[in-house]
């Protein structure tokens, strides 16, 4: 069961991290219309992707939190027993920005709500961007030490 849950919440991770990465592309875009592969992944209607980025921040978030419990007990001990303090230490941020990220979620929603006022261009952006870091952060994080366990004796 728990692989099942690794799975799942693999596969919502990557589908966050599609859609946060095309709505900070799309916020950074600086010129209109080119036909670079970069331009056009970036050429997406940002303000679509709020509502989907929330509700698969959330239910990964909760497929995290489901599955922490077996990280604890297994994989954790694993690593501090083999001395792997700084797999534990990224693993504690991952958990922090995971919070930090739920707590932002009200701000950025609010901030993404239509209508688009033109003076809050700014800080939907920053807020896409930020958000679009901590999900690349624990995306990667969680990847890595779930692999970690498997090779490690």
């Amino acid at each position: 069961m728990i692989i099942a849950g690794l799975i799942v919440h693999g596969l919502l991770a990557v589908f966050l991290l599609g859609a946060v990465t095309h709505q900070a592309m799309s916020v950074l875009k600086r010129t209109p219309a080119r036909s670079s592969f970069v331009d056009k992944f970036g050429a997406v209607n940002a303000a679509s992707y709020t509502t989907p980025i929330i509700a698969l921040f959330l239910v990964t978030a909760i497929g995290g939190a489901l599955l922490y419990p077996q990280y604890r007990l297994d994989v954790r001990p694993t690593l501090e027993d083999l001395q792997m303090r700084a797999a534990n230490g990224v693993f504690e941020i991952k958990e922090h920005l995971a919070a930090i990220g739920l707590g932002m979620l009200p701000i950025y929603a609010s901030a993404w709500k239509p209508p688009l006022a033109v003076d809050q261009a700014a800080t939907r952006k920053y807020l896409t961007l930020i958000l679009a870091f901590l999900v690349w952060w624990n995306f990667l994080v969680g990847h890595v030490l779930n692999n970690l366990k498997g090779l490690v004796p």
